[in-house]
């Protein structure tokens, strides 16, 4: 029988939101089912009268009080960034040509917004947008 694995990532992208949402929710169900066994191991343990009782039930008892507030932690934890990621995307650098706002020779196009709401008929795009 052929074992599938996960694929190979050759990217450094994130894992996708969905895929780290899935794996916080299987993390958080796993702890809260440790947490459950941690109670019905506590009243098996009371109910067969075990030895050494005294050390099982409070090693139960914390497993029961601190599972859950880790699991909501974890579950509410995103994965740690990266050291390669920077914490703020560099700016991307233009061109001196590309600086400029306005290049010459260029149409500038206003929206005569009077001539939209004051118009009760259907306007053209030539007479929305007039050349400047």
């Amino acid at each position: 029988m052929k074992r599938t694995s996960r694929p190979v990532v050759i990217t450094s992208a994130e894992e996708s939101q969905g895929d780290q949402l899935h794996s916080r929710e299987v993390r958080y169900l796993l702890m809260m089912s440790f947490r459950a066994l941690c109670l019905i191991a506590a009243a098996l343990l009371v109910g067969l009268h075990a030895p050494l009782l005294w050390i099982w039930i409070p090693l139960c008892l914390v497993g029961m009080v601190l599972i859950p507030w880790f699991a909501v932690l974890l579950a509410n934890d995103r994965p740690p960034r990266k050291r390669t990621q920077p914490s703020v995307p560099a700016p991307a650098q233009a061109a001196p040509e590309e600086r400029a706002a306005l290049t010459p020779g260029k149409e500038i196009r206003i929206i005569d917004a009077d001539a939209i709401f004051k118009s009760d008929e259907i306007l053209e795009p030539d007479q929305i947008f007039k050349p400047e």
